[in-house]
Order: structure tokens, then sequence, then C-alpha cells
């Protein structure tokens, strides 16, 4: 018995029912018989160019429909996509086309001057996908390729991989390497599992419950990047699951055009990257109709605040499904909230999750048990071309393989547990341990606080001290000696901030990460000069 592939799930369900929309945006439409026609088309430019199992496809794109086109294509040929940040620099880019071996890119038009520069003399054959000025010379355009056509095979190869990039995108590129032939086992939970379905074993019964009436109506619209491995997920699961697929196709993300897309097509499920795009989306929603066909949000790594998920509670008949997982492994727990009686939500954790103590001993989860969070379910098979990181970071204990990114967490006694932070972002203050979470949350209960990054400076007394960037809130003005009273008075004296600086912004990314290297680096400046003045 074969199980569940992606490309073999869509496949079967494009031909079952074709004119079943697959894919819409502001102004497109494709159904799921032309979602399949310009994949085959993808699969067979693919096949004549002699990229076969395991070639690596880079794919340079925002979420526009290729980006879904050139991965089912790639994945029914057993080739892996890899989605790049076109946010970075030519020379980024061009380090991590070589990393991955790509042996293709495709490209949309407004990123073709970096493209270009990233893929000089690599050898690499590039699609380019026509969205404004811009040309690459001796590309192959999209329209070219959907001209000649193409057949998929039947089924996919088994043994191809998708490759996920994480963390280290700039300086030490991480390709997380994912089976195909397990992922979607591995993603049972998430993709039949929350709506209440029992996992299929075969293609056939994952068709058979895509195409069923009783299933529900999944409309999905990712407000994150695909490129980041939430929103591919959830995107990927909602095509498994027969559904459509709305995306904004611009590079820049507008919360006006998401929420007009999500009135305009009664979108059933959300992707978010927590409070960085869930609170301005609740905001409008909030001065407009609210969310009234939204069934579902999804977030994942990202702080997503209890107020947030209040607030969106109160603007719609949702289910929040916060996950705490990262492209490496997991879920190691799902926080989910059906109304404003489920908050605060509490992340109960999966079977498959466990705690560590520094010795790689597996501890009982009595309330507070403190220890490291790992997994030890289906797991990816590791970096890409990199094994000395591999065997850091999915290690062999005993009998099992596990995922150990480095959270620290600890246990409620309930199932549940508290994420306290990255290992390597723990404040050891003259030995004393600070988990930069705790602090953080209570920073953000002051009023004037509207988003805050807690974080360590060498001291020569104690080695580090802890350190915090706030920005405030709407209409607030932040007193420092003020917030500094408000945390003293709530934690310990070694957990409050030494260093306090106020930014207008964060400057979060689109996934609500902070950039903690330049934060880091700024606040190292402004003491310096401080510090000079005196």
């Amino acid at each position: 018995m074969t199980a569940p592939h992606y490309s073999d799930v869509w496949q079967g369900i494009a031909r079952r029912d074709p004119d079943r929309i697959a894919i819409r945006t502001g102004d497109r439409e494709l159904s799921w018989g032309r979602f399949l026609e310009e994949a085959s088309a993808v699969s067979g430019f693919l096949t004549r160019s002699g990229v076969g199992l395991r070639d690596a496809v880079a794919m340079l794109l925002y979420n526009q429909p290729e980006f879904l086109t050139v991965t089912f294509g790639s994945f029914a040929v057993g080739a892996s996509p890899v989605a790049l940040n076109y946010r970075l620099k030519a020379a980024e880019l061009r380090a991590l086309l070589v990393d991955c071996d790509a042996k293709v890119l495709v490209t949309a038009t407004s990123f073709a001057a970096a493209a270009e520069q990233a893929a000089d003399g690599l050898g690499i054959r590039v699609v380019t996908i026509d969205d404004g000025p811009g040309a690459i010379a001796g590309a192959t355009p999209y329209g070219e390729l959907l001209a000649a056509g193409g057949e998929m095979p039947a089924a996919a190869p088994r043994g191809a991989d998708l490759r996920l990039y994480t963390g280290g995108t700039t300086g030490a590129p991480k390709a997380v390497m994912w089976d195909l032939d397990t992922l979607l086992e591995a993603r049972r939970q998430s993709t039949w599992g929350v709506i209440g379905v029992t996992p299929p074993e075969t293609t056939e019964q994952a068709v058979d419950i895509a195409l069923d009436p009783a299933t529900p109506p999944i409309v999905t619209l990712p407000l994150s990047p695909m490129l980041h491995g939430t929103a591919q997920s959830t995107t990927f699961a909602a095509l498994t699951l027969g559904g459509t697929i709305v995306l904004q196709a611009s590079a820049s993300a507008r919360i006006d055009e998401a929420y007009r897309l999500i009135r305009r097509y009664g979108v059933t499920r959300l992707t978010v990257a927590g409070d960085a795009i869930a609170l301005p989306l609740v905001e409008l929603a909030e001065q407009n109709d609210g969310l009234p066909d939204v069934r579902w949000v999804f977030s994942s790594g990202m702080r997503f605040s209890d107020d947030v998920k209040r607030r969106l509670h109160s603007v719609g008949d949702l289910e929040i499904i916060d996950l705490l997982a990262a492209s490496e492994g997991g879920p190691f727990a799902f926080g989910t909230t059906r109304s404003v009686d489920d908050l605060p939500a509490r992340f109960m954790m999966t079977p498959g999750a466990v705690l560590l103590d520094e010795q790689d001993r597996e501890l009982p989860l009595e309330e507070g048990a403190l220890g490291i969070l790992g997994f030890r379910g289906i797991l990816p098979t590791g970096y890409y071309g990199d094994p000395v990181k591999t065997a850091q970071t999915f290690r062999v204990i005993g009998d099992h393989r596990y995922i150990v990114p480095g959270d620290w967490a600890r246990a409620r006694g309930d199932g549940s547990i508290e994420l306290l932070g990255r290992l390597s972002a723990v404040v050891n203050t003259g030995g004393e341990k600070v988990f930069p979470a705790e602090v953080e949350e209570v920073l953000l209960e002051h009023p004037s606080v509207g988003d805050a990054v807690v974080f360590g400076l060498p001291d020569p007394r104690f080695g580090e001290v802890v350190s915090a960037m706030v920005a405030p809130a709407t209409g607030a003005d932040v007193d420092t000696d003020a917030v500094l009273a408000f945390v003293a008075g709530r934690l310990a004296g070694f957990k409050k901030p030494r260093h306090l600086f106020v930014r207008p912004s964060l400057e979060r990314s689109p996934t609500g990460k902070v950039p903690l290297a330049r934060v880091k680096e700024d606040a190292m400046t402004e003491l310096a000069t401080a510090q000079g003045a005196r």
C-alpha cells in the first residue's frame, strides 16, 4: 500500500473534477483542470531539460499561481522545488543557488536584475514569468513553456524530497530535506485531523475525501509568503482537501487588498504570522464587516498574543490554531482556541513531543519540569549537503531520532507547556538563566508597549545583562523608568532589563521575525555613543 503523495492526490482531484476552482487572484482564475495542464507543461519542460529525481528547481517567486504550478510540476517528476526569499540581494541568492545545486531557476521578471546576477555563470536554466519590466537574456518565457505543453507521469517517482530553507538564509544557509514519500503522513493532523476527518491510507482515499460533499469547503488565503514553511504547508493541505487557494499575487502584501479578497471569495481559512499580520487584519475587520466566512486561522512560530486572538474571535466564529513547529520537524504542540472562553491559549504537546534534560534524558511531564523541547515522530532526512549540521540538530538518542531545535519549555502538568525561548537566546547573567519570552510577556503587559524583544548584551561583571528593545503602542509614549518599574514589580531583579531601548518599530519581517543581530548591533551602538558622551 502506497502512502498518499502530494502530486498524485492533486492529479487525482484535477482529473476527476477538472471544473472545480483551484486558484484565484484579484483578476485571474485557474480551474483544477487548468492547474493540472500548467503543471504538466512544467513537468514536460523539466524532463526535456534533463531535470529528474532530487534535482533542485529554485523558485524566486512571491505568492503567485506559478509558485504552485511549478511546485506541482516539480513534484510530479521527482524534482525538488526550493523556494528562495525574494527579499535577498543577488549575492545572497547566488549563495543559495550554489548551496542547493539548482538546475533550474524560475523567477518573476520583477526580480530579473537580482536573478540574472545570481545565476550568472552557474549553468542554470532560467524561466521567467512576466509580471512587468525586466528580462534575462537566454531565459525561457513561462508562456513559451506552456505552449510547448507536456504530459505528467501517472504517478510521481518515489525517493524525492522538498527542500525548505530555514534560519540562516544568509551566511550559513540550511535547506531542510523532507522526504516526499512520508511528508503527507507527517502532516496527517494538520491536513485532515484539524477538520475532524480520519486520515487516508492511500492516494485514492485522499482524493475521495477531497471530493466528498461532506468535506468542509476550504478556501485558503496565505497572508504570509509561501516560501516559509507554515504558509506553504497550510496551502498544500488546502489543495490536498480539494480546496481553492486565493492569492494576492503581489510581492508586497497589503492588508486592505487581502481583506477585500477575503470578503469577495468567502475565504474560510487564513494563514498569518502571529500578531505581525493578525493585528492589522483584525483592526481592519473591526472597522468593516468582520470575518464572517473565516472558520480557521493558522499561525506558527511567531508571537500570537491572547489579546489579538480575543479580537479575532470577536469578529468571526472561527478556530485559531497556533502551531509550535519548526521547518525541521514537529508540530511539538498545538495552541487551539475556538472562542474567547478558551483563552488564555495553552499549548498542548503532541504525541511525538518530549522534554529532554541536559543529559538528553526524556523528562516526565510533571508540573514544573523544565527541559529542552524535542520531537521524535516522522522527521526530515537532514540538511542538504551538510552532514555536520544534520548530526547536531537531528540527534539519535537511544532507540529514537529526535529533532532538537534548542527551545526551552516548562511543563504545566496537564499536557501543556510554557515555551521559554531558544537555548541560544537564553541570557546567562551572573549564573542565572533568563528566558526572553518571560520578560517579553511582562513588557507587553505595560499599556505603552506595543512590541518588545529581549536579548543579552555583554557585561564585564555579569557576563551578560538582560536588555530589551521596545516599540510604543499606537498613540503612546514610552517612559522607560515607568516600564522598568513595572517589570520590577512582577519579576525577580536579575530578570529586569539593565538596558531598555525605544524605537518607533522593531521592523519585523512579513513573517513576524525580528532581525536580532541588527537589534543587538543597534543597541551596542547606542550604548557606546552614550558612554562616549559622558
